[in-house]
């Protein structure tokens, strides 16, 4: 029991932190051109979508940083990576973040993130060792699940481009997705934000159920949904509510 009060205290301390440090994240530039940016800044992101508890600290600091990744907006991701780190994202699991989005974003934007992250990794003492292994022992899955959906993309653009079905079998599906340092659900939660961040509602609806059969409550994405309006803006966004709405009205009945 003390144990389990000791951990929960510890994670208050870390989401209330967490809660400070997103307020750093605003540069004083906003103030001095934009004092109505400003305040919606301070007063509705981050004094109320931040601490909204629909979506934890930790979660938010994920989905953020996938936002910006895939809008490559490096020259912003530095705070963003101090604020993962504190609200509990560990070091592997942003390193693995950016190898997962290279395939969802593109390579450029995945390495435009590792320069942005390098100072704060050095800053930090962040070394290799608590870094993702490059050929770590796969997680299990569902091969009949896997069999069902390569049959399915393989008719359909097997004569398209088989270099894109082989790699997307091989590296995505049957490596990328069984790598451990980054949890299931952490997969699919990042790789949502950046289709909605990156405009690509038309990929959601595989990639949404996904993420709630891997453990994405109904609430939860609602939540990111809500967050991404501010870093992705509300066009975006509202492309992805009609494929959110069906996802979710679809699963209504299970």
């Amino acid at each position: 029991m003390k144990k389990h009060l000791a951990a929960s205290a510890l994670a208050l301390t870390a989401s209330a932190a967490s809660a400070q440090d997103a307020s750093e994240t605003l540069p004083s530039a906003i103030g001095q051109v934009a004092p109505a940016l400003e305040s919606y800044s301070t007063d509705g992101l981050v004094g109320s979508v931040w601490e909204d508890e629909a979506l934890s600290m930790r979660d938010r600091a994920l989905v953020t940083f996938a936002a910006l990744m895939t809008r490559h907006e490096t020259e912003n991701l530095g705070p963003y990576v101090e604020l993962a780190l504190d609200a509990g994202v560990t070091p592997a699991e942003l390193s693995e973040t950016i190898t997962h989005l290279a395939f969802y974003t593109g390579w450029g934007n995945a390495t435009a993130a590792a320069e942005a992250m390098a100072p704060v990794y050095e800053e930090r003492g962040i070394t290799e060792d608590q870094l993702p292994a490059t050929d770590p022992e796969l997680l299990d899955y569902d091969e009949e699940a896997e069999a069902s959906r390569q049959e399915f993309v393989q008719s359909t653009y097997g004569n398209v481009s088989q270099g894109v079905v082989d790699n997307t079998e091989q590296m995505l599906f049957l490596d990328l997705w069984r790598r451990p340092a980054l949890e299931p659900r952490d997969r699919s939660l990042v790789t949502v934000a950046g289709l909605i961040a990156g405009g690509q509602p038309e990929q959601m609806t595989f990639h949404l159920n996904r993420a709630m059969d891997n453990g994405l409550s109904q609430e939860e994405a609602g939540a990111m949904l809500s967050h991404l309006a501010f870093y992705a803006g509300w066009p975006k966004v509202f492309s992805a509510m009609p494929v959110a709405k069906d996802v979710f009205e679809s699963r209504a009945g299970e």
